[in-house]
């Protein structure tokens, strides 16, 4: 298979003039189209040209041949016969989408640098429930439950000033202030509380923010406020109220810098303020206010409500799934409200629209965020997907078409809201609260500022700077591996995509898009020779692919089901499939002489109590499978008995049931190359999975030798890989941080009992900013490599110990070969490059070369 880096040289080099030349090869003397075979594009083209050689326009000629048979643009044509044929359209189009993809492939997201995060001075004792900022005075306002006002300077964020709302209405100890907005076009702030009553605050003179009205007798306690003015004309506003009986109502202000309401009789209290019932806006007794309200929420609580303008809408939000979000359109002739409704799982905690998309992004009880299209109620535009808890505020940057969202584990995310994918996670600088603490998230996007509330806590987050960060693919990548033979990478995505990218670069050779159609890529592998590649999809089936993107054979591992394939594992005389049952799915070679290649019976029958996950094998015969519930099955392959069972807790009974989400997931499998020491007593496998722990087993003896946790428990099920010779194993969480451990000498004799000792930590570093979904290492270049994806979209090449190189599909190319930045225990590993690799190629020949045949 050429390079597309050499086709691409070949492009850059030629000009308007070179492309009519080759335009002209492509007519007859009739000026009718042709198509050209290989030796007659090679041959004219050159002589015509006169640039590039020979195997260059080979390269290109070959590259527009396999692009167009794998996208099916020429599969019908005249222009394709047996041995492949080119006509002008067909090079055109390739050159246009090699443009397009190149745009794709350097597309980038800015992403955050945060500064240190800083705790601020808070003069309240109750939690925060809002905070403002005063764009007159430059400076910021936080409200508390217990109606407590503090003032903090634009610059620094100092406390300047503090102050106690008055509400004569209820005693001190019983004032609790549930929200607040500021009325900006008439210097007011406009306070709800659990009487059933909402206070209108002066601002503007001497900081005492006295109460100049007061509206009370609502039917229920008013929960959640948004306040809007008219930029063209700020005697034209909209208050809107929601309340723990379900109801959304909006006071529109017709004259508000003249009188926010009238005044229809002299009704005063003891705090001065003018008295406004209820009642009488319902019933339109004032003429420059009047309500319009729906109670499609009822009976759930209103948790959030906004006014968009350009819409001329009202949005609200429930944890009832029923009503989760819900449009009031408003019929102004009508003074009336038209509803639609839309369904979530659980409900919505927060909601926010982005003016310019004109978008609605709902922070959801069930851990996901989703995107929607004001105008269709039957699906979300998308789902971003990755909190692993309630999601409790999202809010969309409107310079930018990006959304922040944090949720209730305390994990920030940034969402590129075009390609939906996180570009940013932000973790483990959040401080530890209780479980029922009150969050709040204010954005001040022109400054760069995030404040959030923690209870009475506050703390800011600062931006620097903002740096592009690249995404590889366009969709979440599943799995990465090395082309030994190609001396190239290749990954796959959720969308069913594989790339080949040059390792030398980092830049893309080639794309095969919809290799499953519509089904995610869940897994892949290469056969020993390195040219037949394995896809695991979704859609319950195996495909197996040349490099020209062929798909040679098709195994029905799911029996035409959907299911999830978590590993594909090639031995000498089979291949199994695992993932989805308690049970392998075997497929023998011998069955490969159709297209279409049923499973064959796993003579062992089913020994795990749990889903099996995942496999290793170490020659002549030993396979070890790992299962959900955390057992391990040392299996004779060649006669496919299982002889024995390693489990984390011996003490535990065959027959005990483990709970759905058990810890103990065994997630990867892998013996350690070179270990001699299993009949001593030494660790020979290690597995890893759920909880963050990473164990040793010897398998000879069924015995745990040690066990050390390598990331935390709270961050789930970990994945890892082990290097070719033993040295490095690496770890990875769903953070993107991974950790390089020296396990070279590490339980390599035995021990009494069972260590909790950790191996040597070498480093621990964060390419990637979620969770890692597959680890390779490989040699290339005299160098040791690790290969690492992520579902950030991202594939990474990093220097082992420790030192990310760059993302596949940068803009700026990169170099592998850094003798300066060489670890000096990588030495052993490189030395054995090339005999490593011939010896890989020579054992995998005849073993499943007969797939092809």
């Amino acid at each position: 298979m050429g390079t597309r880096m050499e086709v691409a040289q070949l492009e850059s080099g030629m000009n308007t003039e070179d492309y009519r030349r080759l335009q002209s090869l492509f007519l007859d003397p009739l000026d009718a189209s042709r198509s050209l075979s290989r030796t007659e594009f090679i041959d004219l083209a050159w002589s015509s040209v006169g640039r590039g050689s020979r195997e260059e326009y080979g390269l290109l000629f070959d590259s527009v041949v396999v692009t167009q048979e794998h996208r099916g643009l020429l599969l019908d044509s005249d222009a394709v016969k047996d041995e492949g044929r080119v006509d002008w359209g067909g090079l055109c189009s390739f050159l246009l989408l090699e443009l397009s993809e190149k745009v794709k492939n350097n597309r980038t997201s800015t992403v955050p640098c945060w500064k240190p995060p800083r705790t601020l001075t808070c003069p309240h004792r109750d939690q925060v429930q809002k905070v403002l900022y005063l764009q007159s005075s430059g400076q910021y306002v936080t409200v508390s439950k217990g109606g407590s006002v503090g003032l903090r300077e634009r610059e620094d964020m100092s406390l300047t000033h503090t102050h106690r709302l008055q509400n004569c209405t209820v005693a001190p100890k019983d004032l609790w202030a549930t929200d607040v907005v500021l009325l900006h076009n008439v210097h007011m702030i406009a306070v709800s509380f659990t009487s059933k009553e909402v206070c209108f605050y002066d601002i503007l003179l001497k900081q005492d923010f006295s109460c100049k009205y007061k509206v009370q007798g609502l039917t229920h306690t008013p929960w959640c406020l948004d306040y809007w003015a008219d930029p063209s004309n700020p005697d034209q506003a909209v208050l809107t109220i929601g309340d723990i009986g379900g109801q959304v109502s909006a006071l529109h202000f017709t004259s508000a810098q003249i009188s926010l309401f009238e005044r229809l009789s002299q009704r005063t209290d003891s705090d001065s303020a003018d008295i406004v019932l209820w009642d009488e806006l319902v019933r339109g007794k004032h003429i420059s206010c009047y309500i319009v309200s729906h109670r499609v929420h009822a009976p759930a609580w209103v948790r959030k409500v906004r006014y968009l303008d350009s819409l001329e809408a009202f949005v609200s939000c429930t944890t009832r799934p029923q009503s989760s979000l819900v449009i009031g359109w408003w019929e102004k002739e009508s003074r009336s409200l038209r509803t639609t409704s839309f369904l979530t799982n659980r409900g919505v905690w927060d909601v926010d629209h982005h003016r310019k998309l004109n978008l609605i992004a709902t922070a959801g009880v069930d851990h996901q965020v989703l995107v929607w299209n004001p105008y269709v109620t039957s699906e979300p535009v998308c789902v971003l997907g990755g909190h692993m808890g309630p999601v409790l505020a999202v809010r969309f940057m409107q310079t930018k078409q990006q959304l922040l969202s944090y949720s209730k584990d305390k994990v920030l995310f940034l969402w590129d809201v075009p390609s939906q994918q996180c570009v940013h996670r932000l973790a483990g600088v959040f401080p530890k609260t209780l479980e029922d603490t009150h969050t709040l998230l204010f954005l001040h996007e022109e400054r760069h500022l995030l404040l959030l509330s923690f209870n009475s806590l506050l703390l800011l987050l600062e931006t620097t700077k903002e740096e592009r960060r690249t995404s590889s693919h366009e969709h979440p990548v599943t799995c990465v591996l090395y082309n030994s033979l190609f001396r190239q990478v290749v990954s796959s995505d959720s969308a069913s995509s594989v790339i080949c990218w040059q390792a030398d670069t980092g830049q893309k050779v080639k794309q095969f898009h919809r290799c499953h159609g519509d089904a995610e890529i869940s897994t892949m592998v290469l056969d020993g020779t390195q040219t037949r590649l394995f896809t695991a999809g979704t859609d319950g089936e195996v495909k197996v692919w040349d490099f020209n993107g062929r798909c040679l054979h098709r195994m029905n591992a799911g029996l035409g089901r959907a299911v999830e394939i978590s590993q594909v594992l090639l031995l000498k005389r089979s291949i199994l499939v695992m993932g989805w049952e308690r049970m392998l799915t075997v497929f023998r070679l011998h069955s490969f002489s159709q297209s279409f290649v049923e499973p064959s019976e796993w003579k062992g029958g089913v020994q795990h109590r749990g889903d099996v996950l995942c496999a290793a094998f170490q020659p002549p015969h030993t396979l070890v499978t790992g299962s959900y519930n955390g057992e391990i099955i040392v299996w004779n392959n060649d006669t496919e008995k299982a002889l024995r069972k390693l489990q984390p807790h011996p003490e535990q009974e065959d027959n005990k049931k483990q709970p759905d989400d058990s810890p103990d997931a065994i997630t990867r499998l892998f013996f350690i190359p070179g270990r001699t020491s299993a009949a001593a007593g030494g660790a020979d496998l290690v597995s890893c999975g759920g909880s963050g722990v990473v164990r040793l087993w010897n398998t000879v003896h069924s015995r745990l030798v040690g066990q050390f946790a390598a990331h935390s428990r709270d961050l789930g099920s970990i994945i890892m890989t082990v290097s070719p010779r033993g040295k490095y194993l690496v770890t990875a969480d769903r953070e993107g941080t991974l950790k390089t451990w020296d396990i070279q000498d590490y339980l390599l004799e035995p021990v009494n009992g069972k260590t909790k000792e950790p191996p040597n930590l070498l480093s621990s570093f964060r390419p990637h900013l979620d969770r890692v979904t597959h680890l390779e290492t490989c040699i290339h270049g005299n160098r040791l490599l690790l290969l690492s994806a992520s579902s950030d979209c991202s594939v990474a090449l990093s220097f082992l110990p420790g030192d990310t190189i760059g993302l596949f599909g940068q803009e700026e190319l990169w170099c592998t070969d850094r003798p300066e930045r060489l670890h000096p225990q990588q030495e052993p590993e490189q030395d054995q490059r090339e005999h490593g690799r011939q010896e890989n190629i020579r054992q995998a020949v005849g073993e499943v070369t007969s797939i092809s045949q």
